[in-house]
């Protein structure tokens, strides 16, 4: 199957450019809350002996938020790249749910049609590719390529319905990539904000001298697995999406297929052929009903 990259408008560029900004900004984004935090928690505590000695107040630990507004708050920076990934999954599930719709793929009523004109004989050549173009649709699209080879040989037919069926499944797995890319950065996101946390929660225990104070650790722990939580909820449905679009596309373009094959054995010089040969049976006419006098 030979694909043509000159005027194809769905060449995988824009997509490797959405999935490597993402990449790149949520990495410089980890980074620099790494490198910003952990030093401005290390900073020396006051010293005891030169400050007044001040009552002690007992801290309450605090626990994991639960609320959502709460636990959006406290994925703090990383709230920024998960909302951009989760924003993105959103955009393109509803984007792939109107294009990959059947009936704007293979609309039933114009195939139907189509070949019913065709077993008729009540389309040439020109009349066809006219109906193709006005329609416009996926399968229309690939029944023109077809069509401009009228009257050839079934191999001259079916290579140039492959050569136009295969820029329409390009068309229709454009940004199929960005979901799959977005299910994998995102718990890698999570992963690496849990990561972030863990480093600031065992940097707090050193600075504050709190060892064996498990309330400290716990809590920070718990709120760095937030981070975690966050990217499988991104990703678990960015992932499901990808597969159920890729179940998808992959239907139509066997049902495409199938109808190809009929216009192919139709339209060649063999197809045609073959129907002159067969004579058509006109349809049956309806018995005339006479009105009793």
């Amino acid at each position: 199957m030979t694909r043509r990259s000159h005027g194809n408008p769905s060449v995988p560029f824009p997509r490797r450019a959405i999935i490597q900004i993402v990449t790149t900004l949520t990495v410089v984004i980890a980074f620099s809350v790494m490198l910003n935090r952990v030093p401005a928690q290390s900073t020396p505590s006051p010293d005891p002996i030169a400050t007044p000695a001040a009552k002690p107040v007992k801290s309450v630990p605090k626990g994991i938020p639960r609320e959502p507004i709460e636990v959006i708050f406290a994925l703090g920076p990383f709230l920024y790249p998960l909302a951009l990934t989760s924003f993105i999954v959103v955009w393109f599930s509803i984007e792939r749910l109107v294009v990959l719709r059947r009936g704007r793929v293979i609309p039933r009523p114009f195939v139907r049609r189509f070949f019913e004109h065709l077993e008729e004989g009540k389309l040439d050549q020109k009349s066809a590719l006219k109906l193709c173009e006005e329609n416009g649709s996926p399968i229309a699209t690939v029944f023109a390529h077809g069509i401009r080879k009228w009257g050839k040989s079934s191999v001259e037919v079916e290579q140039a319905i492959i050569d136009g069926g295969d820029r329409q499944v390009s068309q229709l797995r454009k940004h199929l990539r960005v979901l799959n890319g977005a299910s994998t950065v995102a718990p890698l996101l999570g992963l690496l904000g849990t990561i972030v946390g863990m480093i600031e929660s065992f940097n707090t225990i050193a600075t504050k001298a709190a060892m064996g104070k498990s309330e400290e650790l716990a809590s920070g722990i718990g709120l760095a697995l937030l981070t975690t939580a966050a990217g499988l909820m991104i990703s678990i449905p960015a992932l499901v999406m990808y597969m159920y679009f890729s179940g998808r596309v992959d239907a139509l373009v066997i049902e495409m297929d199938g109808l190809s094959q009929d216009l192919v054995d139709m339209i060649s010089a063999e197809g045609l052929a073959e129907q002159a040969r067969t004579p058509r049976t006109p349809p049956p006419s309806k018995p005339e009903t006479r009105k009793a006098v």
